[in-house]
């Protein structure tokens, strides 16, 4: 008899007799009568086992968790009372007429149904087990879902899929490379690719008008819950286009997975141009649901007394900003928000608590009052209309810091509050990046990389580097990137003052990236593209905290395989093949 899925089980087929294979999630004997709940990879059912076939009864109680059995059954109804609404099933059992082992199993480390007790490096050192919960199941299944989409709605827009190589020279991108020894050529390494972005432009150069492709990307950085070594992400490059386009192709796409998937509809995506963005949040992926919002006051502290504030009020490359809560916040949460900004390189986290907004002089307060000047306290009040209840947080320094902690402290507040709806999905789109970032050292380094190309061209680039605006794009949703790109340069010589503003000389450009300054010189389209994220994109709408859930064999945080056990340790024969000596570190 030909096996059935259960999910293909229904009360139409009632007196009807079905061979179902699948794991044992629950074994119960409830007096004489054996229940097996069997888990095949579509759903589950009750199979039930009566006394009456003694031999078939015997057999079924050595049945334990986690066997794997065929059960051919006839179906009927649950008895009235025993109906499990939760289940699509649940009305439903099957009578067993036969069942045979097809695999034991010895105790499993920790319950499925428990897993959250049994701490993630259990379950990813027996990830194969964990894999068989319904919501990992889901998850999976939903990412197969995600690239089907994408390649269907692709492939129908023109695109072709085309594979770029993972094993390639060393181009840093910004992040460590892993490489990869070579023997056939001694003391050379290959590299495995950061992301695939000079070979996507060359296809431009190649004549390829649109490409797309779903490809493994390797980065040698630390790892946090929305970060693994290795990921995934969906690469896109278009001839002959500009942003607008990009952008409206990009947007269908996500239209698109969330429709199908989550059946929700969304209008255009907002947009905001990254000097807002850090202005208003001190962010450029800022979380859209949270209605707080920083608000500059440093003109208000410009003849300040208050070292505090007249420091940064008189320094260009610094901000104080001012943060505003409509509740009351403790003594007890306020200095643990101290501490939290300490983070961030913040020295301290200045406050004032707002009793009475119709007395300033006896309804405020805050150990910084008496500090400030009665002009500079009515000059507060005006422009961030006190009322009483209210709660100001204040950042004071160089912008990075002040960015960095004020806005981790708006994050923080508007989950501790309660003020972001944990359901909803907001995206958007952060665009007119500065094609440069400073850091308080006054270096500077790409802000996407090195190929994206400038607003105003190399004119713009030659005349004032620091302030150039790069013709880039990100998209962002509920606090995080899920996307960014970027038209890019198709103009050598413009490629040779990116890199020369960045300290790469000729030589040294040459030796890195000969191949490709070589292709722009042989007619290279105007041309751009975006790359998707798309274990992030796939952990947010299946509203998982970490990636790790949406991804079948991930790393662990410290980039390690618990379930594999690597990396690992090679053999000195294959050491010795690749010319490689390891050096042990003195203990």
């Amino acid at each position: 008899m030909k096996r059935t899925l259960i999910h293909k089980i229904s009360s139409k087929d009632i007196n009807s007799t079905f061979t179902i294979s699948g794991w044992v999630e629950k074994v119960r004997d409830h007096g004489g009568v054996i229940f097996l709940d069997i888990r095949d990879s579509s759903g589950l059912i009750q199979v039930v086992v009566e006394p009456e076939d003694q031999e078939l009864f015997k057999k079924s109680e050595s049945i334990r968790m986690s066997y794997v059995l065929e059960i051919i059954g006839e179906l009927r109804k649950r008895p009235e009372g025993t109906i499990n609404k939760s289940l699509p099933s649940g009305e439903l059992e099957l009578i067993s007429k036969k069942v045979n082992i097809l695999s034991i199993s010895k105790p499993l480390p920790f319950q499925l149904d428990e897993h959250a007790n049994a701490g993630e490096e259990v379950r990813l050192k027996y990830r194969y087990l964990d894999l068989r919960r319904p919501e990992m199941q889901e998850n999976l299944k939903i990412r197969s879902e995600v690239n089907h989409i994408l390649r269907n709605k692709l492939v129908d827009e023109d695109f072709i899929e085309i594979e770029t190589p993972m094993m390639a020279r060393a181009t840093p991108e910004g992040a460590r490379d892993f490489l990869i020894p070579s023997r056939l050529y001694n003391q050379k390494f290959y590299a495995l690719t950061q992301s695939p972005q000079l070979f996507k432009q060359m296809l431009m150069i190649g004549g390829f008008e649109k490409y797309f492709q779903i490809v493994r990307c390797f980065r040698d950085e630390d790892t946090r819950k929305d970060r693994q070594p290795e990921f995934t992400q969906l690469d896109i490059e278009l001839s002959f286009i500009d942003e607008e386009q990009i952008l409206k192709i990009s947007e269908s796409l996500i239209k698109a997975i969330f429709q199908k998937i989550l059946k929700l509809e969304f209008k255009d995506f907002q947009r905001i141009k990254y000097q807002d963005a850090i202005m208003d949040y001190g962010s450029d992926k800022p979380d859209l649901r949270n209605p707080l919002k920083l608000i500059d006051v440093k003109d208000i502290f410009k003849n300040s007394t208050f070292k505090v504030f007249a420091d940064p009020a008189k320094n260009e490359k610094s901000r104080i900003v001012a943060l505003k809560i409509n509740q009351e916040i403790s003594r007890n949460k306020i200095d643990e928000y101290t501490k939290f900004v300490g983070n961030f390189g913040a020295k301290g986290l200045a406050y004032i608590k707002v009793n009475d907004s119709n007395d300033l002089d006896k309804g405020l307060q805050s150990p910084i009052l008496k500090f400030l000047s009665t002009e500079e306290i009515s000059n507060l009040s005006k422009t961030l209309d006190f009322s009483a209840g209210d709660t100001v947080f204040f950042g004071a320094d160089h912008r990075n810091i002040v960015n960095d902690s004020m806005s981790a402290l708006r994050e923080k507040l508007g989950h501790d509050l309660q003020l972001i709806d944990q359901e909803e999905y907001k995206f958007g789109w952060i665009t007119d990046f500065p094609l440069f970032e400073e850091d308080i050292k006054g270096n500077l380094s790409p802000s996407h990389h090195p190929f994206t190309a400038t607003n105003g061209g190399i004119d713009s680039l030659k005349k004032d580097p620091i302030n150039a605006i790069a013709r880039a794009y990100d998209l962002i949703l509920n606090g995080s990137e899920i996307g960014g790109g970027s038209l890019r340069i198709n103009n050598l010589q413009e490629q040779l003052e990116i890199f020369s503003i960045l300290g790469i000389n000729k030589k040294e450009a040459q030796e890195k990236f000969g191949f490709f300054l070589e292709a722009l010189t042989y007619g290279c389209p105007p041309h751009g593209g975006i790359a998707f994220g798309l274990d992030r994109l796939i952990m947010l709408l299946c509203k998982q905290e970490s990636i790790r859930d949406v991804i079948a064999f991930p790393k662990t945080q410290s980039a390690t395989c618990l379930l594999s056990d690597a990396p690992s340790l090679i053999d000195q024969d294959q050491l010795d093949m690749l010319s490689i000596k390891v050096i042990e570190e003195d203990s």
